[in-house]
Order: structure tokens, then C-alpha cells, then sequence
């Protein structure tokens, strides 16, 4: 079995929790409710792409996830590949043997790296992207189409790196990877033709789900199921529906990183002392809301 098909089964393990089967049905009804969304092809998408943007990550249970849905629908399309709005993602996050990627971000540095190998498993795409994030809160993303992580030293992934990341393929090792589901939703106004003029920037937002992690030094699992992450991403200052009903609904942005949390979770050894605080914020932000209140507030 590859590393894809066992964390595809770790994957669905990892919500039957003692909460499980409500997890499931939540999960199940998010689903259900992107019916309610008008689509967005890749096509589509490949003209709103940002790559040097500025990120806002919220977090919050799948309950006021729903309710978000049911709110943003009107002012949204959702992303869709070979028919499927809720997408699995697989990434292998890389970093040197002591970890110095994952030491910048808990020693406080605004200036820091990511570097990772990501499968889009219903288009089949697999990348090499660089994440650099500047001190000004900006990130830049480069990547490169590649086969498979164990190719890389024959796919000219040298070349790429000399020229986007502060480190060599042969400083690198699979570290950590992550499997979650994504739903890519897309303003409306954004993907008219006039929004493709200097007047109007694109935005795209993205909600993740059923998060699960292995580490691939210790073979340590984690899973975060009734959490949802959701991301807005900007390029310049542009007006967002959903980050007004996540005002209403009373969330507020919260740092969120896949690769340094996975980490955390998986590896108690590490040293990790900035990330406690966002643990425990993490954790409050798993516990559900009452639905009735959450629909007064908007």
C-alpha cells in the first residue's frame, strides 16, 4: 500500500471518534449544501490564481461552518473537478533533518520558508511549491508540475529551488504529510469578465476539513476532525461577504500553520512553546456553538 492509499484509510479512521458518527453526518450535510452553490471550473480558476497575496486563516467547528455556507452561497461559486467540490488534498511537507523550517516559525521569525509536495488528488496534479512569507505578512508561492515526491532528484527540481528556496534537495527529507478535504469557493462578482481589469482583484477563500497528519520520522498520527480552517486570500484591499458573516458570527483570525501544527501534535519532543497558546485556541475553536444563537447573531 502507498503512502496516499494509507493515509486515505487513516483519514477515515480518524473521525470515528467517540464523536464520530455526528462528525460524519455534520461532514456529510457540508457537503449536501454545496449542491446550493453555482460551479467553477479549473479553466475558471487558472485566470484567479494568487501567488503573491496576503493569507487570513479563522478557525472554527463544523457547526458555524454551516452555518457560514448557508450564508455565503448567495455572494459565491465553488471550485469543481470531475465532480467534486469537496477536495482532497495529500501534502508532504520537507525540511531539514533538525527541522529548521518548523525552528524559524517557533523561534519567532516573520521572515520563513515552506517547502512541500502537493497532490490535487481529483485533477491528478502533483507540484513542488515553495511558500515564502516576507515581514511585511506577504507569502509568495512557486511551484513546479512533478511526477512523484520520489522522482524529484530526476524532474530538474534543483534548478527551481536554487532560484526560489533557501535550501538544496539534498538538504531535504519528507517530515511530515497531511491529508484534508477543501472546498474553494470564489466571489461571484470576482469571476465576471470585467472583474479581470486593474479595477477589481480576485479573491478566492478556502475551507479545510477532516485534517489528518503522520509523521514520517516517528509514524506518530493526528487528526483534527471538527475543526475548519478557513483561509482568505487576498492581493491588495479587497471587500470579502465571508469575512463579514464570519464578523457576524463573532470569529476572529487566528495563525494557523498545517505543517508547524502537525508537528506539534505529532512530536512531543520538539521544542514548542510558541505554538501552546494556538493549541488551546485551536482546541476551543473545535467545540460546537450553539446553532440557534449562531443564526441570531447574523
Amino acid at each position: 500500500m502507498n503512502l496516499f492509499s494509507l493515509f486515505h484509510s487513516c483519514g477515515y479512521i480518524c473521525r470515528r471518534n467517540e464523536a464520530g458518527m455526528i462528525t460524519e453526518e455534520i461532514l456529510k450535510d457540508i457537503v449536501e449544501m454545496l449542491d446550493i452553490f453555482g460551479p467553477v471550473t479549473l479553466e475558471e480558476m487558472s485566470g484567479i490564481r494568487l501567488m503573491n497575496r496576503t493569507d487570513t486563516k479563522y478557525l472554527l467547528p463544523l457547526e458555524t461552518l454551516a452555518v457560514l455556507l448557508h450564508y455565503a452561497a448567495a455572494d459565491y461559486r465553488v471550485q469543481e473537478v470531475a465532480g467534486e467540490r469537496n477536495i482532497v488534498y495529500h501534502t508532504v511537507y520537507l525540511d531539514t533533518v533538525d527541522k529548521a523550517m518548523y525552528r524559524a516559525h517557533q523561534n519567532g521569525r516573520a521572515v520563513r520558508e515552506k517547502i512541500r509536495v502537493r497532490t490535487y488528488v481529483a485533477s491528478q496534479l502533483t507540484f513542488l511549491e515553495v511558500k515564502n512569507k516576507n515581514n511585511k505578512g506577504r507569502t509568495d508561492k512557486r511551484r513546479i508540475r512533478i511526477t512523484a515526491l520520489d522522482e524529484l532528484s530526476a524532474e530538474g527540481v534543483d534548478d527551481f529551488l536554487s532560484l526560489y528556496a533557501w535550501y538544496k534537495l539534498p538538504q531535504l527529507s519528507p517530515q511530515l504529510e497531511n491529508r484534508f478535504q477543501r472546498i474553494t469557493l470564489v466571489n461571484r462578482a470576482m469571476t465576471e469578465p470585467v472583474s479581470y481589469t486593474h479595477l477589481t482583484l480576485p479573491t478566492s477563500d478556502t475551507i479545510d476539513t477532516d485534517i489528518c497528519f503522520r509523521n514520517l520520522v516517528n509514524g506518530n498520527y493526528a487528526a483534527l476532525p471538527r475543526l475548519a480552517v478557513v483561509e482568505l486570500k487576498r492581493d491588495g484591499r479587497t471587500s470579502s461577504p465571508i469575512r463579514d458573516i464570519l464578523s457576524r458570527l463573532h470569529v476572529h483570525p487566528a495563525g494557523f500553520s498545517k505543517y508547524c501544527m502537525g508537528c506539534v501534535l505529532t512530536d512531543e519532543n520538539l521544542k514548542q512553546n510558541r505554538f501552546k497558546p494556538k493549541v488551546r485556541k485551536m482546541r476551543r475553536a473545535e467545540i460546537p456553538r450553539n446553532i440557534e444563537t449562531l443564526i441570531n447573531s447574523i
